[in-house]
């Protein structure tokens, strides 16, 4: 039975779990050779992080087992550096429990291919329906109907058709007084008329799993033979989920699980624990609450994130997507005329939104935990993005064209404004005439790689109060922005 996991949520997911194993291996990576006490002893701690992770009791044995086994081996002891043999040897065994590739969303039917949404009452179904519908049709050029068949929560099918509206794609016109599965038949001989290629199923929920939402489902599925079953289970609910996770594969031929609000669980165990106790493998990541915010989940890249080894493969993907090609070149001219303004600043800040935001960004570098703590000693907010887009939108056009003229009496009038302070203003025009200076030093380098400079831009040295620039005490990384 092939099965898969669908992530959805931000990067806040195993923050936990990545400060404690970040403790327990700088203190092996810190000792020369490594005992066999040495090796149990951390792997005490490590099993202890999974359980306050809420990774499940036999999950977390199986993967202590399964470390332990390789770590008091020759091939750590006769290690140059043992500690850091202990460390791939847990990424290797996080990569193994996660699943060991990236799988897509299988479609490999004939359309039109039914993908059949299942789960309790309030886990994300309908969102994830939608969410999932915009990523097929902008990335796999697939022409999708939405349909719900939701007949028992109030205004659910109208939900489903606004969520429609918004990311243009269609949904089935909702007929009062059908079943769910005489919908789920007019839905797919609809598809079949009018050549879509992909039907998205969103079915009812209970408030607990039940004899008669298995039925109906069972029903639903014999109707649509669905390509893919996918259970939307909120991570919140922790073992809860793991439970659910467990009941559902037990009665339908699930094929995914759909892991919600991964951005409120900073714990992760859920994740862990479906894949262990269910063998799918995970196949899509949500990385925020906009109904784009989905991509490929790659078991290799969230290992590296959990170890605080980063991901910058990912970091990479998104920098490059993010930077518009038409926008690069245009900044391009401007710097060589040394025409650089606050409008050309705001589309940096903005860039960096795209990509994540600070706390986006982080989350896929390495030493993510010690730069979180640099972070909180020098006071940067991770909201501070959203506040200089603030001071520079209360400007006005001429203040932008030319922040020469913003003198004392134009600041307060700004910093009103925007709701901040003089002391903020002042930061940002430090780091603006900062970032200027920088953006000549580098015209010489192309147009894309000014693009990417100018990012790090907002890396310069902080003004008072002891806030850097954004990106300043991010590691070095070939390629990316402030390198």
């Amino acid at each position: 039975m092939l099965c898969g996991i669908l992530w959805n949520g931000s990067g806040a997911m195993f923050d936990s779990l990545t400060d404690r194993l970040g403790s327990v291996f700088d203190k092996l990576t810190r000792r020369g050779a490594l005992s066999e006490g040495d090796v149990d002893a951390a792997l005490r701690e490590v099993r202890q992080a999974l359980l306050e992770a809420d990774v499940a009791l036999p999950v977390a044995r199986d993967f202590i087992a399964k470390v332990r086994e390789r770590a008091v081996g020759q091939e750590v002891v006769k290690s140059v550096s043992p500690g850091q043999m202990v460390v791939k040897i847990v990424h290797d065994a996080l990569v193994d429990t996660l699943g060991s590739e990236a799988v897509e969303i299988n479609l490999n039917a004939v359309p039109p291919a039914a993908i059949l949404m299942v789960g309790l009452q309030g886990s994300g179904k309908t969102t994830t329906t939608a969410k999932l519908a915009k990523r097929l049709v902008a990335q796999d050029k697939k022409k999708v109907l939405m349909a719900s068949l939701d007949t028992r929560r109030p205004a659910a099918m109208e939900q489903l058709k606004v969520l429609g509206e918004q990311i243009d794609v269609p949904t089935l016109p909702i007929v009062e007084g059908q079943n769910p599965t005489d919908i789920a038949k007019r839905a797919m001989q609809a598809a079949r008329l009018q050549g879509y290629d992909v039907v998205m199923l969103d079915t009812a929920g209970r408030m607990h799993v039940d004899e008669a939402l298995m039925a109906e489902v069972q029903a639903i599925g014999g109707v649509a033979q669905p390509v893919e079953t996918l259970l939307v289970a909120d991570s919140l609910t922790g073992q809860d989920a793991v439970n659910v996770a467990e009941q559902f594969n037990k009665r339908l031929n699930l094929t995914g699980i759909v892991l919600t609000r991964v951005d409120g669980d900073g714990r992760g165990g859920a994740a862990l624990s479906m894949r262990a106790v269910t063998g799918c493998p995970i196949k899509l990541l949500g990385v925020g609450e906009k109904l784009d915010e989905l991509e490929t989940f790659h078991p290799d890249r969230i290992a590296g994130r959990i170890l605080g080894m980063g991901d910058v493969v990912s970091l990479v993907e998104k920098a490059s997507e993010s930077i518009d090609e038409e926008q690069a070149e245009k900044l391009a001219k401007k710097v060589q005329k040394g025409q650089f303004d606050m409008n050309d600043l705001l589309d940096q800040l903005r860039q960096i939104s795209k990509m994540g935001g600070l706390d986006g960004l982080m989350a896929m570098l390495p030493g993510v935990g010690k730069m979180k703590k640099q972070m909180a000693e020098a006071n940067l907010d991770p909201k501070l993005i959203k506040r200089q887009e603030a001071i520079i939108l209360s400007m006005t056009t001429a203040e932008r064209d030319s922040p020469k003229l913003i003198h004392a009496s134009r600041k307060k009038r700004i910093a009103a404004g925007s709701g901040t302070s003089v002391q903020e203003v002042n930061r940002l025009l430090k780091q603006f005439k900062q970032m200027s200076g920088m953006m000549k030093k580098v015209s010489k380098m192309g147009k894309k790689g000014m693009m990417r400079q100018g990012l790090a831009g907002l890396g310069g040295p902080g003004g008072s109060g002891g806030q850097g620039g954004l990106m300043q005490g991010m590691p070095k990384i070939p390629g990316m922005p402030g390198q």
